[in-house]
């Protein structure tokens, strides 16, 4: 029986069913710059099955330019984004996070989880206008390190980044795998009920490339 490797996500080119659609209507003829019809129809889609047709949705290539836009377009100069020590901004994106001039204050995590008692090591260390002010939290699921966050986790760090006023994205480049593990208790209409802005990948997760950035928060769109 021949092996199958897991060694990364671009082993492999797209699902089939992705390359026979993309040849049916490879010589339709539509607006461009994400204004077509079928990411009309895709925006659509992703409002009901994360059961919010509010939510703003914009598609881009990959994740280190979703994570780069939402990241420097939400913080301001002087503020930074907390993520746990293995996560993908702070270890596999080259530095695209502090080329936009923003701070990745990292925490020591056992599993990649943040939760809400690293989070405050962070808030309580920074603690004049001679720092820098923390101002997001960075998660991913599944992380990078392949754990998840269950419902009970995500709500309490939902709660707190609330109660402290900080931002809560989700990097959902692997949210696919998060989703279907047989370990989760999480639908995606719960995190969008829980987290501020996420993203749904696609480049890991089939597709030849593409994220879904969806922002739910009425005040970052």
């Amino acid at each position: 029986m021949p092996k199958y490797s897991f060694k990364n996500d671009y082993s492999e080119g797209a699902h089939e069913q992705i390359l026979k659609a993309l040849l049916n209507t490879n010589l339709d003829q539509d607006e461009g710059y994400g204004e077509d019809r079928y990411c009309k129809e895709a925006i659509n889609l992703i409002g009901k099955k994360i059961q919010d047709p509010n939510a703003s949705i914009h598609f881009v290539s990959g994740g280190t330019q979703a994570n780069l836009i939402v990241i420097s377009a939400l913080l301001k100069p002087y503020q930074s984004v907390i993520a746990a020590s293995t996560g993908h901004i702070a270890v596999h994106e080259a530095g695209a996070i502090e080329a936009t001039g923003h701070k990745i204050n990292t925490v020591e995590t056992k599993d990649g989880k943040l939760t809400p008692y690293e989070v405050k090591s962070v808030i309580d260390f920074h603690t004049d206008e001679h720092m820098v002010q923390p101002k997001m939290v960075f998660i991913s699921n599944s992380t990078e390190v392949g754990s998840i966050y269950n419902k009970k986790e995500l709500t309490d760090l939902s709660q707190f980044c609330k109660k402290n006023n900080l931002y809560l994205y989700l990097d959902g480049a692997r949210l696919g795998s998060a989703l279907t593990s047989n370990k989760n208790d999480l639908t995606i209409s719960d995190i969008a009920k829980l987290v501020d802005i996420f993203y749904i990948g696609g480049t890991k997760n089939g597709t030849l490339l593409g994220e879904a950035i969806v922002i739910i928060n009425d005040n970052l769109k």
